[in-house]
């Protein structure tokens, strides 16, 4: 199966692959989207599993093989990926794995890898969380992750649309038999070739700043910058600003 996806933009332009917050799906692009394919890119969006307008599996996958999958469906050799949040860590993943296949990596925010300790915070918003998910109550679990997850500057649109892509996030998850992810083989960071843009928000909580910061440590050649009103969705919390930053850095 070939998860729901999206392409705009010329055929013959440098493709661009973006990839979504696991407290989204890729309607969290909707401000970049038009934008970048005006610019000349040939631009792909795409649901991971269970969210958005994808069903669950119907055997053992990983969301990196469904983006490779994807890009061979799309007769797609090489493609820059931007990744927003969980996104951003099966981006680096998979530049890791397939380092010919990436021409640039920019991360939003990145996911932490698997295994690491996380924070009192992120502890804290996590029982909240499972306490209502357990207690049926997906609303305000949704409500809950957009509290969270969206900076000082988001407007009530980018709340409503949060609210209503976890909502629907939590609900496909809840759904889901039958099927289980299973990982991609180990890579080492250090194989990837293309040039990356680590990106992190100062009202983050502190582990993925923390993951956001390491990257150029890991990557040969990374750079980490912190923007200092984003929280961890800049695409949803100045949509202008992040429109221009993802220009810049992939027109280079």
């Amino acid at each position: 199966m070939t998860v729901s996806h999206d392409v705009d933009g010329p055929h013959d332009g440098p493709a661009v692959v973006l990839l979504h917050s696991s407290v989204c799906d890729r309607r969290m692009w909707e401000p970049q989207w038009r934008p970048l394919a005006e610019a000349g890119f040939r631009v792909v969006r795409l649901d991971f599993r269970t969210c958005g307008q994808s069903p669950a599996a119907e055997a053992p996958y990983s969301d990196g093989g469904d983006v490779r999958e994807l890009l061979d469906h799309l007769g797609i050799r090489r493609a820059a990926l931007v990744g927003s949040s969980y996104g951003g860590r099966i981006a680096l993943q998979f530049a890791a794995l397939h380092p010919e296949r990436v021409t640039s990596l920019l991360l939003l925010c990145p996911g932490m890898a698997p295994g690491r300790e996380r924070s009192p915070e992120l502890q804290k918003f996590g029982a909240a969380e499972d306490a209502l998910v357990e207690a049926g109550d997906l609303d305000a679990a949704a409500a809950l992750n957009a509290r969270t997850w969206l900076g000082p500057d988001a407007d009530a649109d980018a709340h409503a649309l949060v609210r209503d892509m976890q909502l629907g996030n939590l609900r496909g998850a809840l759904a889901a038999t039958g099927s289980h992810e299973v990982a991609d083989r180990p890579a080492a960071p250090a194989a990837i070739t293309a040039p990356v843009l680590s990106v992190g928000g100062a009202h983050d909580l502190p582990d993925f700043r923390a993951a956001a910061a390491e990257i150029p440590g890991l990557v040969p050649g990374a750079v980490h910058r912190e923007l200092p009103w984003a929280g961890h969705l800049p695409s949803l919390e100045r949509p202008t600003e992040t429109t221009a930053l993802m220009l810049e850095f992939l027109s280079r």
